[in-house]
């Protein structure tokens, strides 16, 4: 995604006054003589000629009859040159927002194309309309907001500016999204066909989950996290019709972004639609993340099987294959679920059992 699609656009604007002023001249007529065959009065041209008036639709007429010049070359020079005059004024104006720039991680967002300028007065309007504001202050009164619900959570420790930019850019492609309406019943079950998505790691896994959320009418983006951000996912409804769940795979393991798939799921089947979510590598003392955590563990493993295999004496990589293959999952969620009940550690030979995942921009990379 890109603002830059406004093709070629020069910094300056011929004044139709000026081209006026040369029609006469080639014509041999005085500003004087131009207002009598007009019908209209000698200050008003020289208002036109000094750029100090408007030239209007009925004024253009007159001189397409009496200079024969279109009419609507005439406007079309208006437009432009008074567009360009009030871009200048805007551009006067925004220079003082070039420090707010700063705060953003344009050089990343200048990487990912969705800004083409990335310094100067010019970045500050390529940021303006990335976040479809027309002021910072306007910027402020949307998206501070978003910051400030975010806020609530203890846990929340990423940087609130490359948090805002995500959560912009998870919009955007939320938006673009065909969702059916919300069903509470329909969401449900496309989470057990994700579910037996994530068996096999194929690139095809995470499209086919997007179509099969959005049939429920839940709209899934998965985008890269942005330097200063700590967050796994979030999930949030922008509106009454259709919630939007988010994710980061900041991990980069099958078994962390399968859970935080289904940790933000459980938000949306449970709990209300006025409450923002967030998952932040602190964690959290809010019950209702609690119940997410546990309803996400139990829709992976059910506990009565989870119980059973841990209360065995082999935890070794065979022991977890089969185990796997048995509740029809990958092993890695299986390691992820040891490792987070301190049952093998972080650092175990289980790893071995996880897919690491990787951006399509860090292939080749060692």
């Amino acid at each position: 995604m890109t603002t830059a699609t406004y093709g070629y656009r020069p910094d300056y604007a011929v004044a139709p006054g000026s081209v006026l002023a040369e029609r006469l001249a080639a014509h041999g007529l005085s500003q004087a003589e131009l207002a009598r065959r007009c019908g209209r009065s000698p200050k008003l041209i020289s208002d036109i000629i000094a750029g100090k008036a408007s030239l209007e639709p009925e004024t253009a007429l007159q001189l397409e009859r009496v200079l024969a010049v279109g009419a609507h070359i005439w406007l079309g020079m208006e437009s432009d040159y008074r567009l360009h005059r009030t871009r200048l004024a805007d551009d006067e104006r925004i220079q003082d927002s070039v420090a707010w720039v700063r705060r953003f991680p344009v050089k990343e967002m200048g990487k990912r194309r969705l800004i083409a300028v990335t310094t100067g007065k010019g970045s500050v309007s390529e940021l303006l309309s990335f976040f479809g504001v027309a002021s910072v202050s306007a910027w402020k009164d949307r998206y501070g907001k978003v910051a400030v619900a975010y806020r609530h959570s203890p846990s929340f420790e990423s940087n609130r500016d490359a948090f805002a930019v995500w959560h912009r850019t998870v919009e955007v492609r939320a938006a673009k999204q065909e969702c059916a309406e919300y069903d509470k019943k329909a969401f449900y079950e496309s989470l057990m066909g994700i579910r037996q998505l994530t068996r096999t790691w194929s690139p095809g896994a995470l499209p086919k989950s997007q179509a099969l959320c959005n049939s429920a009418g839940v709209a899934l983006a998965v985008v890269k996290p942005f330097s200063g951000m700590r967050l796994s996912g979030a999930a949030w409804w922008p509106s009454a019709r259709n919630p939007v769940i988010a994710l980061t795979a900041r991990h980069k393991t099958d078994d962390q972004l399968w859970f935080s798939m289904f940790h933000e799921a459980a938000h949306i089947l449970l709990h209300g639609k006025r409450r923002v979510f967030i998952d932040e590598p602190r964690g959290s003392d809010d019950a209702m993340e609690d119940e997410a955590n546990r309803w996400a563990a139990n829709f992976l493993i059910p506990q009565p099987m989870w119980r059973q295999f841990v209360g065995q004496e082999d935890l070794g990589c065979d022991a977890v294959r089969r185990f796997a293959d048995d509740q029809g999952i990958p092993p890695g969620i299986v390691v992820g679920r040891l490792q987070h009940e301190k049952r093998v550690p972080w650092n175990s030979n289980l790893n071995s059992l996880k897919t690491k995942l990787r951006w399509s921009d860090e292939r080749g990379r060692s």
